[in-house]
């Protein structure tokens, strides 16, 4: 593999980001470095997911640039699952502290600005009041303001500096020389009120937003909280320590007692019991772990004790793979956040354009009181002016939808499938592991003629033992410990979606379906033929078993149906979306399944790429269409649908190729994910409706659009707080996702 072939994809956490735009500052800037193949900046989240070449480029160098555009990336102690919420939690009360001296030190300036201007020394005293407020709590709007002029940048920050800077220096300046405008007969005004008062309420917005922000992850932090932090470990003299989970590797021997959490994925060596796999798999009953089993981390041990193998650790369990793939959905962007990203790239420049042009206009029509009404609305405009709401609408209701699926066993792969999905009008199901549990057994069997004896049940047997079909291992299971012949197969050859063909000694024997009887013109006798049809039309499988000449057995497998499938297709019907089914069995078989479950529209004898044609098939029809499969044959329809849904326990392949993975197989999730899609595209529209009607109707009225209708002008104070209140609105809307019924 090249330089430029590797790909590491990392998620880090970004401190002192304030707006959308910052979000897109930090974006631009790793996106510039070398090395970097993409950057995604989750403003809700605070994270940026990187795709980097480590052989290029390390997280020291990218943190370095991102200090240098004026924000701070965290990198050291990547695997301390706790330690983003602890830098959260320091930032949190950071903001806590400033807000609370912002608000202490305003009152008195505001309550003296607004009822008390003329009182003696009352300008000094309020000067006094406001420079700890400018430069001990509100430090961080002008340092991060300067950081960005630096590199020809301006963000929310900027619009708090120039706004609130403006005030105080003008008020500095009357309170120093107040008979600069006494002597030409005018009132030396002070705007101390306002400035301390914008910082205090700014400050106050961004903590009611912080505090709504850690809501909006409590699904990752409930899944990192799976995983203890100690394990009990088996040293080389059968002696047991507790260690840190960090310090497990591959192969070492774990204890695990009646109650606790299993730390890692591994396989049992010693002992029983009964585990709760319910938080990975959404089953609700308790699963029986003897030697041989696989356990997973997360889960909780029930009743005995057992002895466990390592086999896969840290990022590589099943739980740190869900976790991984939520944050990186979470840390994805929906196609509308695209428009969303232009925008807040011109808002600031073109916000304080509109200040410039508000000032100017003011001063040559404002008359007698034309500077004060200049300086008024100008900083007005640029306090009201938000673009944390247009920046927090999108990620924030992602973030809390992709959470909410979680817990509700929907692992959403990326935002584009979360906004997609509602759209949904047409599902395709595979039948086997989709519709049916996708364990089949052997039903009945019938030899043909004298065809029964141990030689053909153990040819039989040995030729299903190499195939990699469901099919199969119900035959293998079948006829496992009763076949005594010790076979030797060759030329073994897998004809897609007919059956297997292989050689014993020098006679080829088939094992399929009448597809492969047809291809090696094989004809069923009238008896036989009526069997195969009557076991079709009770929703069973016909596997032929055939030597070159003529058929030696009749198969009937069966493969249950899932509970939950009938009420999922009912549901689905309900919703106004038309369901198909596509399965490699004949036309009996699948019209049986179908009907059972209420599937109108069914196609039988599919080839795997013929699932694909299918999908396609139906897009050109207008629908958009979503697949749910379980199996390597299902991948690339899955690829080609327009959401592509894979049951959780069905291959690696389908859940790789998949946007939707439902680690359960209870179908009547589907239908939740559709629900939870509409649920969240809802509240992206709403948060962008309301984060745009909020700038288009504030930022007019700062600018004193009314005031030549009914002399009314917007005091920047209340810009400040209108300002905040959008901001905590808009992730106060997307937290309302949490708490619908799917």
């Amino acid at each position: 593999m090249s330089e430029k072939e590797i790909h590491t994809k990392e998620t880090f956490q970004v401190l002192g980001m304030s707006c959308a735009v910052c979000a897109l500052n930090v974006e631009t800037t790793l996106g510039a470095q070398e090395g970097v193949y993409e950057a995604k900046v989750n403003f809700a989240a605070s994270t940026v997911l990187v795709d980097y070449n480590p052989r290029v480029v390390t997280p020291v160098e990218l943190q370095k640039a991102v200090e240098a555009a004026g924000y701070d990336l965290v990198v050291e102690n990547t695997e301390d699952t706790d330690q983003a919420d602890r830098l959260q939690r320091e930032e949190f009360l950071a903001l806590k502290r400033k807000t609370i001296g912002a608000i202490v030190l305003a009152i008195p300036v505001f309550v003296i600005g607004m009822f008390f201007m003329h009182m003696p020394y009352g300008n000094w005293i309020m000067l006094a009041f406001t420079i700890p407020v400018m430069a001990l709590f509100g430090r961080g709007f002008f340092v991060h303001a300067y950081m960005q002029l630096k590199h020809g940048r301006a963000n929310m920050d900027t619009l708090v500096a120039v706004s609130t800077g403006v005030a105080f220096l003008f008020s500095l300046f009357n309170t120093i020389w107040p008979e600069y405008w006494t002597s030409r007969g005018l009132e030396a005004h002070v705007y101390y009120e306002a400035a301390a008062v914008i910082i205090a309420l700014i400050l106050l917005g961004r903590l009611l937003e912080a505090k709504a922000k850690f809501s909006t992850s409590t699904a990752i932090k409930k899944l990192m909280g799976l995983q203890p932090k100690t394990v009990t470990k088996i040293l080389a003299d059968g002696s047991e320590e507790e260690v840190p989970i960090r310090e497990v590797a591959v192969g070492d021997i774990l204890v695990v007692k009646p109650g606790e959490k299993i730390p890692v994925d591994g396989e049992v060596t010693e002992g029983s019991s009964f585990v709760d796999e319910s938080m990975i798999t959404g089953e609700s009953l308790p699963v029986e772990k003897v030697k041989g089993q696989p356990v997973y981390a997360g889960t909780i041990n029930e009743k005995g004790s057992f002895r466990f193998r390592a086999d896969k650790v840290g990022g590589e369990t099943v739980l740190a793979n869900i976790i991984r793939m939520v944050q990186e959905a979470q840390g994805s962007k929906a196609p509308v956040q695209k428009l969303v990203d232009r925008i807040a790239g011109i808002f600031v420049p073109v916000v304080m354009g509109i200040a410039v042009i508000t000032f100017i206009v003011w001063m040559l029509a404002g008359g007698d009181l034309a500077f004060t009404h200049a300086l008024l609305t100008s900083i007005t405009v640029l306090v009201i002016a938000c673009p944390c709401a247009l920046g927090l609408a999108t990620p924030t209701a992602i973030m809390v939808g992709i959470g909410k699926g979680a817990e509700h066993n929907i692992l959403i792969k990326d935002a584009e499938s979360l906004e997609l999905m509602y759209r949904v009008n047409a599902i395709v199901l595979d039948k086997t592991g989709t519709i049916t549990e996708g364990k089949p057994v052997v039903t009945d069997i019938h030899w043909t003629g004298e065809s029964e004896d141990e030689r053909y049940r153990s040819i039989l047997l040995e030729i299903e033992r190499r195939s990699e079909h469901p099919l199969a291992d119900a035959v293998v299971q079948k006829f496992k410990g009763s076949a005594v012949n010790e076979i030797s197969v060759s030329d073994f050859e897998n004809q897609t979606g007919k059956g297997v063909t292989a050689k014993v000694g020098d006679e080829t024997y088939l094992v399929g379906n009448r597809a492969l009887l047809e291809v090696n013109h094989l004809v069923l006798d009238d008896d036989n033929e009526k069997l195969a049809v009557r076991w079709e039309g009770d929703g069973k499988t016909v596997v032929f078993f055939a030597g070159e000449n003529r058929v030696l057995a009749l198969i009937a497998i069966a493969d249950k149906i899932k509970e939950s499938s009938r009420q999922a297709v009912a549901t689905l019907h309900e919703k106004g979306i038309d369901v198909y089914m596509l399965t490699g069995d004949n036309a009996l078989t699948a019209r049986a399944v179908a009907d059972r479950v209420g599937i109108r529209h069914f196609k039988a004898e599919v080839m795997p790429g013929e699932k694909a044609d299918f999908v396609e098939a139906l897009q050109h029809e207008g629908k958009v269409v979503a697949m749910v499969g379980d199996g390597i044959n299902d991948s690339q329809a899955l690829a080609r649908a327009d959401v592509s849904i894979a049951m959780g326990k069905g291959s690696d392949i389908a859940m790789d190729v998949a946007k939707v993975t439902l680690i359960t197989s209870d179908l009547n999730v589907i239908p939740r994910a559709i629900a939870l899609s509409r649920q969240t595209v809802r509240a992206i529209r709403q948060n962008l409706f309301w984060a745009f009607i909020y700038n288009i109707i504030g930022i007019p009225l700062a600018a004193g659009v009314l005031y030549g209708i009914d002399g009314f002008l917007l005091n920047p104070m209340i810009a400040a707080a209108a300002m905040a209140f959008s901001s905590v609105s808009v992730v106060t809307n997307s937290l309302r996702i949490k708490w619908k019924k799917l």
